[in-house]
């Protein structure tokens, strides 16, 4: 296994840490966890691209390990009140149509790899979920609503991309 597919790895091990963490009420060490493990994403890429290292393990289990990391924190930030449930439903139904697509995709030989849309809503959703673990902290001292702004960008990527995923890719359905 080389050095990114580790990194992807490890980032689906801290899944669980960040969960415990943030369920016994520690929500500025899971977020420290949470931004640690998304550094993990940028840098797992950027090394396979650069080193080519880019495997298809890599090219599915890497979005992957994304989702579960961030569906897990929101589900838990739903179960603490933080967020509305149905934005997490949103998010989720795009998760799995997107998972779907790429699971029937796989199965006739071809891997859809992360596009620029995908790549974009998960930077958002991974800037929105530690700006909520963090209650807002800084910009609470100046009452500008960044989290809140953030998850609704998420949000908002979320079906953007999850559309263009899906547009572009509708002959998968097809077969």
């Amino acid at each position: 296994m080389n050095l990114p597919n580790k990194l992807t790895m490890l980032r689906i091990i801290l899944i669980p840490v960040f969960i415990i963490v943030l369920m016994t009420g520690h929500y500025y060490i899971s977020a420290i966890i949470f931004i640690a493990a998304s550094v993990t994403d940028a840098l797992d890429g950027h090394i396979a691209r650069k080193y080519n290292l880019v495997t298809n393990f890599g090219k599915i289990m890497d979005p992957l390990a994304d989702k579960m990391l961030v569906i897990s924190a929101l589900v838990c930030l739903v179960e603490l009140g933080d967020v509305p449930g149905w934005m997490v439903i949103v998010i989720l139904a795009r998760e799995f149509t997107i998972t779907g697509l790429r699971t029937v995709a796989a199965a006739q030989g071809n891997v859809i790899a992360a596009g620029w849309s995908g790549k974009i809503k998960t930077i958002l959703q991974m800037i929105a979920v530690p700006a909520l673990l963090l209650q807002n902290w800084p910009f609470e001292l100046i009452g500008f609503p960044f989290a809140e702004i953030m998850l609704w960008a998420s949000v908002i990527m979320t079906i953007v991309s999850g559309t263009e995923y899906v547009i572009k890719n509708k002959s998968v359905f097809s077969m």
